[in-house]
């Protein structure tokens, strides 16, 4: 039986698994970063619309408290926070952005951004509470963006140190790969595979891996090896004995004394051996790896057909046996002749 083995063509090794690692460190690190910037963001709108508005309630709440018992009172006037006193409905006396405002928290725009003012109410006076838009701003810089900037600092920092950590790891399993890829199957060399060759680097799991990829090698190699041996015994021992037919029937031709049915017989036996000749040196061709002996052209089924039928006579002769070849087309194939 005639084995066809296709060995596939080196290819280029480009450092696929170190480009996944890479990929999906990157989009890691990218999906870590838009979580921070996203919390940083809602923690610096807590910061203004939480606390700096429960601090402008119970600071209202406070002067209010306070002013019942003492009426001359200071109202708040800080470096952030400014009070404004006001009767209800006189209000012409406050900037121009803070007449029209009802009780409540507002963001008024303002230079520095938008300030938020408390507007409270009691009896007949009514308490504006201006926060500078600035100071909220500045708070939320600190709360905000200089943690925002610590975390990706520290996150980049950690991405890295993982992503060396994950190269040096895989580094020998490339390395591997590239090797197995420049392995000649006709010639496999099991020497790179050897401890003493392999990169410093290298886990355990690596080494083993390395030596079953050198010890399958060495059996690849003794395969091989074998394989040339065979078909060259073989081609020996199988075309010696055909020899032997060949000139035989030669011989016997070259006598005057044999009948015409004797010289007839000899002729299909030459033509017999001739067949097996060229069948056993196509079967020895096929049996090769890399083997090119074998030429391609154009073959007619039905040749091939009526020559089989030729062969068949020969063995049918003495039975109740009749074949007949009918053929409405020719067919055509492209493939090796003396395969066929």
């Amino acid at each position: 039986m005639a084995r066809v083995t296709a060995w596939p063509m080196p290819m280029p090794i480009e450092g696929g698994l170190k480009r996944r690692i890479s990929r999906t460190f990157l989009l890691q690190a990218a999906a870590i970063s838009l979580a921070a910037v996203v919390s940083v963001y809602l923690a610096a709108t807590v910061i203004k619309h939480v606390l700096v508005t429960e601090a402008l309630r119970l600071e209202a709440e406070y002067f209010w408290q306070r002013r019942a018992g003492d009426p001359a009172f200071a109202l708040p006037d800080t470096r952030n926070l400014t009070g404004l006193l006001s009767r209800v409905g006189g209000g012409s006396q406050l900037p121009e952005g803070l007449r029209d405002l009802g009780d409540g928290f507002h963001d008024v725009p303002s230079g520095a951004g938008l300030t938020t003012v408390y507007v409270s109410t009691r009896e007949d006076q009514r308490l504006h509470l201006v926060f500078d838009g600035e100071r909220v701003n500045e708070l939320a810089a600190y709360f905000g963006v200089l943690p925002l900037i610590v975390v990706l600092v520290v996150l980049y920092l950690s991405v890295w140190l993982a992503y060396r950590a994950s190269h040096r790891a895989v580094s020998p399993v490339t390395w591997l790969a590239r090797e197995v890829n420049r392995l000649d199957p006709d010639a496999p060399n099991a020497e790179p595979f050897a401890a003493q060759h392999l990169p410093v680097d290298a886990d355990e799991e690596v080494r083993v891996l390395a030596a079953a990829l050198a010890g399958l090698a060495k059996r690849v190699d003794a395969f091989v090896e074998r394989e040339r041996n065979f078909t060259r015994d073989a081609s020996h021992e199988l075309r010696t004995p055909l020899t032997v037919l060949r000139v035989a029937a030669d011989t016997l031709m070259e006598r005057d004394d044999l009948s015409t049915p004797a010289r007839q017989t000899v002729q299909r036996i030459k033509r017999s051996t001739r067949d097996m000749e060229d069948l056993v040196e196509a079967f020895l061709l096929l049996a090769r790896e890399g083997e090119t002996g074998l030429g391609v052209n154009r073959i007619c089924i039905n040749d091939v057909v009526d020559a089989e039928l030729e062969q068949l006579k020969l063995i049918s002769a003495d039975k109740p046996l009749q074949v007949a070849l009918r053929s409405d087309c020719r067919l055509w194939v492209t493939g090796p002749d003396r395969a066929l």
